[in-house]
């Protein structure tokens, strides 16, 4: 009877199987950094689009018949906003310009206001249209928001 010493898979296949093992590896790492920063970054966005002073905003440009005159009808928010919402508990301030569209044209959507027991008091509230650079004023002084 004769006794072979035959290597196993690994042996014979390890020069191959080391880099993509590796290769397999990092790649899975990277995914996993790439969707876990996608997700994290996809959260905040819906947190800032579906806070208050933003719906209050956007609600406030919809019904404001010169907004509506220049921009059209079905007002939304386009884009990320660019600037802060900070929220602390009951309190917190907010300062943040988003672009918003209509059916005829688009303009600027921009939002200043402090937060004090769960109200919202803005000091700014305005939309600046594109085309003519126009400022429409969408407050009403001592405007509260719950």
């Amino acid at each position: 009877m004769e006794n072979r010493n035959e290597k196993s898979w690994i042996g014979k296949n390890w020069p191959w199987l080391l880099p993509v093992g590796c290769c397999s590896g990092c790649l899975i790492m990277i995914l996993v950094f790439v969707f876990g920063v996608g997700t994290a970054a996809f959260g905040i966005f819906n947190a800032l689009v579906d806070s208050s002073p933003m719906e209050d905003a956007v609600i406030l440009a919809s019904n404001n018949e010169k907004v509506v005159e220049y921009l059209g009808d079905d007002i939304e928010s386009s884009g990320f906003p660019n600037g802060e919402i900070s929220i602390n508990n009951d309190d917190g301030h907010v300062d943040f310009s988003i672009g918003i569209h209509g059916t005829k044209g688009e303009g600027v959507l921009v939002v200043k206001g402090i937060r004090v027991d769960k109200k919202w008091v803005y000091e700014d509230l305005y939309v600046t249209i594109k085309e003519t650079g126009e400022e429409i004023n969408l407050l009403n002084n001592n405007t509260v928001y719950e």
